[in-house]
């Protein structure tokens, strides 16, 4: 059982995976094996005919040994196969599955780490690299060490003089591709991070094009790109040159077992302590022996340089889960944070000290200056990160102990920065709401309205919109977030700038159509309008991780503080004229 953990954590492998990894093993090492037995065969047809013991009995034992071992060889094969390929593709499947369930699991400060460049090469590249590595390195380089050993072991009953002459280049060989470990190590993870600066240049390019044309950047960031994959080319091209350093001088090592085994079984012969038939045995072997190594040497290289890829997919497989009971026991939707505090990656302090109470029925504003932690105050809400310090709860539960999936049907959210997909206007809106009727999506979309741009489009509701709404404006990509809320219907309402990309005649339409959402529910906005927030039943501000003020709005106003001067800033804003 330790080895099939060991090969659990060492290859991303699911507990199937290894397993079948391990029969793998023992697969390639009967089918090396079964390749060797015509060696045997022949050596006792040569012993017959030199000591002319062929008779028709023998003739038909031969005969009938060849077939054996053409059965034997094919059988062997067969079962290699469905070892080694098939049963890997069938991981990899697995393993992509694994890593995106993982993924829906994870806490979203592990995202921060990562970026989508890297998380996309490690859910395509990195498997399709492991996939590799099992089908066709793994299973081979162990199987060649395991029936080497086997036949090294029975050379030895032969001529053991002989079988030192065979063998001394194995252990020298495999000592020069160990010492390579490091050096092959370094050179990965240096080829990996340059890869990975490549594809961000690249991801990055294709998401600023407007932003580089509009600016006139084009050819400067080209530049700057192409230095990025001449780097990756380059360093491609250093790193096989020095593993096959390596690799080459092993099997040269290994070509040198020939010679040594036909000098030294050439001098025994001479002096009569060795017979011409364990020569020739001999002779045949070797000639056998080395094929599978001379493959392995290359495989063992390769298989050290996915070492790489392999802890990249573990970090994902073994990151700490978000869980919890999938079986809420709230009352009521009350938002409370009592001494709440976040670490943002274990280093940078985002809150510190909050404390504050989001009542049912009620709209609670979030306002502050820039980087005061409203965004994350709302993310920590809904468990998209886990806090720190204090507690928070949801009608008297703590979020902490609840399944994020579970947790996430009390909550509507609508984000500043919206993500739609490359659908139909009626299916973006569904997300809110998998299994809701057309009537319900437009009645929702209605509330939002969507109708006004929907039906103008030429396949109306089921017009395409491209990637991330591309064919639509922001306000009506930020239209259709809104409806996916309405169509939710949640007893919590999380608005981070739900209105920031609408107009002002959109935006007082929307506020009315919230107001008929909100009713009975716990509402928590987050707003930089001053305006927006105006008529909310409560307001927090925080400033640098803490609560600096809460309270009424009417109240905040009349003391001389962030909130009186956030209002009196915004009214000078909208009286300045160009």
């Amino acid at each position: 059982m330790r080895l099939i953990e060991t090969l659990q954590h060492k290859y991303a492998l699911s507990q199937k995976g290894a397993k079948d990894m391990v029969r793998a093993f023992v697969s390639v090492t009967f089918s090396n094996i079964a390749l060797m037995l015509p060696v045997g065969l022949l050596y006792y047809l040569v012993g017959d005919f030199m000591n002319d013991r062929m008779t028709d009995a023998r003739i038909s034992f031969y005969v009938a040994g060849s077939i054996l071992c053409l059965v034997l060889i094919a059988v062997t094969t067969y079962i290699q196969y469905n070892a080694t390929f098939f049963a890997t593709y069938v991981e990899s499947g697995v393993r992509r599955t694994a890593l995106a369930e993982k993924l829906r699991k994870l806490p979203l400060s592990f995202f921060g780490k990562k970026d989508l460049a890297d998380l996309t090469s490690t859910i395509m590249a990195d498997c399709a690299t492991l996939e590799t590595a099992s089908s066709h390195w793994i299973s081979e380089l162990v199987g060649a060490v395991i029936s080497t050993c086997l036949v090294a072991v029975s050379l030895f009953f032969f001529d053991w003089r002989m079988a030192i002459a065979a063998l001394w280049v194995l252990p020298i060989a495999f000592l020069i591709m160990l010492c390579a470990t490091g050096v092959v190590h370094r050179l990965g993870e240096k080829h990996m991070r340059l890869k990975m600066n490549c594809a961000d240049g690249i991801q990055e390019c294709l998401e600023t094009v407007r932003d580089l044309k509009a600016n006139n950047a084009q050819a400067e960031y080209m530049i700057g790109l192409e230095t990025k994959i001449r780097a990756v080319e380059k360093h491609a091209i250093v790193n096989e040159l020095e593993t096959a350093v390596f690799v080459i001088s092993a099997q040269m090592i290994l070509k040198l077992g020939i010679a040594t085994t036909a000098l030294v079984g050439g001098i025994l012969l001479i002096r009569g302590s060795l017979d011409v038939l364990t020569f020739f045995l001999f002779l045949l072997l070797v000639s056998r022996l080395y094929d599978p190594m001379q493959m392995s040497l290359i495989n063992l290289a390769a298989i050290i340089g996915a070492d790489t890829q392999c802890r990249r997919m573990d970090e994902i497989l073994s990151h700490e889960m978000q869980t919890g009971a999938e079986q809420l026991t709230n009352h009521g939707s009350d938002i409370v944070f009592d001494h709440v505090g976040f670490t943002y990656n274990g280093e940078e302090t985002v809150l510190s000290d909050v404390t504050f109470t989001a009542k049912q029925g009620e709209v609670t504003a979030l306002i502050g200056p820039s980087g005061g932690g409203k965004t994350t105050v709302s993310r920590l809400a809904a468990r998209f990160w886990d806090n720190t310090k204090g507690n928070i709860t949801v009608g008297g539960m703590n979020v902490l102990k609840a399944d994020t999936e579970s947790l996430m049907e009390l909550y509507a959210i609508v984000f500043q920065d919206v993500t739609l997909f490359n659908n139909t206007i009626m299916e973006n809106i569904r997300i809110g709401k998998k299994d809701a009727t057309d009537a319900e999506v437009i009645a929702a979309a209605r509330l939002a309205h969507c109708d006004e741009f929907a039906e103008k489009l030429p396949k109306g509701w089921d017009t395409m919109i491209g990637e991330n709404g591309s064919e639509l404006s922001g306000g009506e990509r930020q239209r259709i977030s809104i409806a996916r809320a309405f169509l939710k219907d949640a007893p919590i309402i999380l608005l981070d700038e739900a209105t920031a990309s609408l107009d002002v005649d959109n935006e007082t339409l929307i506020q009315e159509a919230l107001s008929k959402l909100i009713q009975n529910k716990t509402v928590l906005i987050i707003a930089h309008r001053m305006r927006t927030v105006a008529n909310a039943d409560k307001i927090v501000v925080l400033k640098d991780g803490v609560v600096a003020e809460q309270g009424k709005p009417e109240e905040l106003v009349e003391t001389a503080g962030i909130y009186r001067h956030m209002v009196q800033t915004q009214r000078k804003a909208e009286g300045w004229k160009i």
